[in-house]
């Protein structure tokens, strides 16, 4: 498989993605106004992942997916070049202008379909190079901020190179919380970091972020892992509070709120 014929396959994973993607947005508006727990909208980006991760997709009469292939592997070699996705208005929208633009001449040696594809496969490649660098940059910033580290108690460390609390580390993650943080404080952000090591969330998130590197050309799917994110941190504030008295669970949300806006930054 070439390189093309490799973006152009993973270019209708990713729109096959996006169709179910957008239904789980929807589902997740309705089922917010609900008592279902919160844990379950992570489960549901779950779909949207195993459509990413795998090639394969399930037949049924009942899919949301109007076009499992919306470009064809032959679009490189077709005389008329056409999409097929599924909805007619987007075809004869489109078509007409893939036909007008990109069909080969015969005259030409230069087929031009075969040009922007080859063209976008190796911007394709240039943004998951960038999102990789960036990725390992920032890791390597805040591991510098971390170095100089007391460990107060088993996996907690106590760091005065931060401001905000988070989770570093897959394999061997550690809680690092900051110096200037309240004793009180302590308690509830050490009760929700812990929440989020017991649900794995230290590996669900990075593997989000690859798979948005795979597919980074997609801006649904930068809503879908913004959207993942924050449900991941809905299911964690739900599973800390749900034996706690109302006492417990306004220190609780003092705590997170004075440190929700750089926290979620550094999550992201």
């Amino acid at each position: 498989m070439t390189l093309t014929s490799l973006f152009i396959h993973l270019f209708n994973m990713s729109i096959t993605a996006t169709w179910i993607a957008l239904a789980v947005m929807a589902l997740r508006l309705v089922l917010k106004r609900t008592r279902v727990p919160k844990a379950l909208l992570c489960v549901l980006w779950v779909l949207v992942a195993v459509r990413l991760i795998f090639p394969f997709s399930v037949e049924s009469a009942l899919s949301l997916v109007p076009s499992r292939e919306t470009v064809p592997p032959t679009i490189l070699i077709d005389d008329t070049p056409a999409i097929q996705s599924g909805i007619p208005v987007v075809n004869h929208t489109l078509n007409p202008i893939i036909k007008g633009n990109l069909s080969p001449v015969p005259w030409e040696s230069v087929n031009p379909m075969q040009v922007f594809w080859t063209m976008a496969s190796w911007i394709w490649i240039g943004g998951m190079i960038l999102m990789g660098v960036y990725a390992f940059v920032s890791y390597l910033r805040i591991y510098r901020r971390v170095r100089v580290s007391v460990e107060t108690e088993p996996k907690v460390m106590i760091c005065d190179g931060i401001d905000t609390p988070f989770i570093l580390g897959i394999i061997r993650p550690r809680i690092y919380l900051p110096s200037a943080l309240s004793d009180t404080a302590a308690v509830s952000v050490l009760s929700h970091e812990r929440a989020h090591l017991a649900r794995r969330d230290h590996l669900w998130k990075p593997l989000g972020f690859l798979i948005l590197t795979v597919y980074w050309f997609n801006p649904i799917l930068w809503v879908a892992y913004a959207l993942l994110c924050r449900d991941i941190e809905l299911a964690c504030d739900e599973r800390v509070v749900k034996t706690m008295t109302a006492a417990e669970k306004k220190d609780y949300s003092e705590a997170l709120l004075a440190c929700s806006l750089p926290h979620r930054a550094i999550s992201a």
